[in-house]
Formats: structure tokens, C-alpha cells, sequence
């Protein structure tokens, strides 16, 4: 099960060799089964095989011993959730000599980061960067903890805080004397529970499910993580109006975005904002195709300037 249309560093662009991730996690295997196309699979409806996938594929290729998330939080797909580090890298890379940038001296925030702390850990693990991860949850923070301290080297690169203000974005979390090339965010796409339980019932009809899951939201996640009032639109645009009072501690703030049609939307949020400079991503994914906004309040020379000063 090819997969080419991933970035072309994505370490999953050929698909899941499941043979060799029961090698490395043996607790995989129960879960695998011929699917009806005579490969090898497992029930992507079932949250425990999809969170023993991604154990197995971050001992295999992340060198990730340890990660466990409480039940019904979101459980991230892995290739999808580094396609977005391996496009932020080429970013970063016009003003980095052409080169995808390596090390800590690459600071990172990332914005809800969920029990899971998967951009981080993929981050540190693929480019080495150092990361600040933030969340509103309590319960997310003490876990990405447990997810930190059980692995080598990612305690030392990685610093969880918890937004104690959950109308606020950045405030709290960036302190005055600090610098970050990078923002990123997976933002709660819907706009409400009801919004959010229909996207649920939707991927089970995608994966041949008929019965309903009623109000259970299957795949997991928690209200923060999967909806906010207005929606990803709403929440991108508190990150946009709240990054003008940060622009010269940020070299690029990012977002995923779901919704295409919120895209134009959101440039021109940009526009008004006075962004200097505004990209859009896109990365495709299987059948899939997803976007993400970048946006920078540096001029080309500033932001050189900034890389000299920081590098």
C-alpha cells in the first residue's frame, strides 16, 4: 500500500510494513488481518489497533519506547502528523542556505499539543528541534509529561506549559526574552458537539461502518481538541489577531486548516493583520489533501537578518 503522494522525506511514503512493525511491537499483531483487498491492515474504527500502530511505527522509525494516551483522546495518524513537520522544514529552508534546518538551535511552540505531544516528538526525533508545548488540558500536559520522561532525549528538548487562559493563544505561554522560528497548530475544526459527533459518523461510514455511534465520538478526543465556538475559522483568527503582538519574537506562525473555503478567509485576516509575508501548503495524503497557512510580519531581509542573529 503505496502512499506516494506524501512528502518526499516522509518515512511512510512506501506504507505500513506490518511484518516488521510486529517485529519491533509484538502487541501489533492481534490486530493485523487480510482486508478485503488481500493486504495486510488493521480496523482503523478501533482506537486500540490505531494506537498500537502508532507505538509501533514511533519505536520503529522515531526511536519512541514509551507513548500511551488516556482513553478517548485523539490518537494522531503518524505519517499525516510529520508530513506537516517535513513542509515546515522547507520553510524554514530559505533562510537556512537551501537546507532543511537541524538542532536546537530550531525553537519550536506548539499550540495544543494533546496528550499524545506527537509534533514535538516528531520533530525532535526527525530534525532535532527543541519545542515548547503548549495545551489548555491539565490532564494532556501530565501525560506528555509521562510520554517525555520515558524516552531519551526528549525531556531535554521539550518543555510542556499549561494555558492556564483559554482565551488566550500565546499570552502566558511566550515569555518576553524568547524567540521562536516556528508556531504550529492543529486547531478544533468544528463548531460545536453536534458538528463534531457527525464528522465522527461520517468516518465510520468512510470505513464501512453502518450502525450509528450515536453521541460517541469515535477516534477520540476531547471537546478542546475537536471543537471551539466558530470553529478552526474562529480559532486561526484569535491565533492571527494575537501573533501581531508577537512579530518580532516569531519568525513564522502556522496552522493547519481543514476547510479549504476558510482559506481565502483567513488571507485576508492576513491582509488586515499586515502580514508581510503569506504562504499556503498544500499536502496530500492518500486521497486526502491538506493545507496549511503560514504567515511572517518579516520582510525577506529581516527575517535574514533574524537568522544571523540567532545563528
Amino acid at each position: 500500500m503505496s502512499k506516494p503522494q506524501l512528502h518526499p522525506r516522509n518515512r511512510h511514503n512506501k506504507g505500513y510494513d506490518f511484518d516488521s512493525l510486529c517485529k519491533v511491537h509484538p502487541p501489533l499483531s492481534q490486530f493485523v488481518s487480510i482486508n478485503q483487498y488481500h493486504n495486510q491492515s488493521i480496523d482503523f474504527a478501533d482506537p486500540q489497533a490505531v494506537k498500537q500502530l502508532n507505538l509501533a511505527l514511533l519505536k520503529q522509525d522515531y526511536r519512541i519506547d514509551f507513548w500511551d494516551i488516556p482513553d478517548n483522546y485523539l490518537c494522531p495518524p503518524i505519517p499525516g502528523r510529520v508530513d506537516y513537520i517535513h513542509y515546515l522544514a522547507d520553510l524554514l529552508t530559505q533562510t537556512n542556505g537551501g537546507k532543511a534546518p537541524l538542532g536546537q538551535r530550531i525553537s519550536v511552540l506548539d499550540i495544543g499539543t494533546g496528550a499524545s505531544c506527537i509534533y514535538p516528538i516528531l520533530g525532535q526525533r526527525v530534525y532535532r528541534w527543541s519545542f515548547v508545548a503548549s495545551d489548555i488540558d491539565p490532564v494532556s500536559i501530565k501525560t506528555a509529561n509521562q510520554i517525555l520522561s520515558a524516552n531519551k532525549g526528549l525531556k531535554s528538548a521539550i518543555t510542556c506549559r499549561l494555558q492556564t487562559d483559554q482565551t488566550k493563544i500565546f499570552e502566558g505561554i511566550i515569555k518576553a526574552n524568547e524567540y521562536y522560528d516556528l508556531t504550529i497548530s492543529n486547531p478544533p475544526f468544528h463548531q460545536s458537539l453536534a458538528e463534531a459527533t457527525k464528522g465522527s459518523q461520517r468516518k465510520w461510514r468512510n470505513l464501512g461502518r453502518q450502525e450509528s455511534c450515536g453521541d460517541k465520538l469515535n477516534f477520540g478526543g476531547q471537546k478542546a481538541e475537536l471543537w471551539c465556538p466558530g470553529g478552526e475559522l474562529n480559532f486561526i483568527g484569535n491565533i492571527i489577531k494575537e501573533s501581531q503582538d508577537y512579530r518580532f519574537q516569531v519568525l513564522w506562525f502556522s496552522s493547519l486548516v481543514s476547510k479549504k473555503v476558510n482559506i481565502s478567509k483567513l488571507e485576508q485576516k492576513l491582509q488586515q493583520a499586515k502580514a508581510q509575508q503569506v504562504k499556503v501548503v498544500a499536502m496530500s495524503q492518500g486521497n486526502k489533501v491538506s493545507h496549511f497557512i503560514a504567515w511572517s510580519f518579516m520582510t525577506d531581509k529581516q527575517q535574514q537578518n533574524w537568522c544571523k542573529m540567532r545563528y
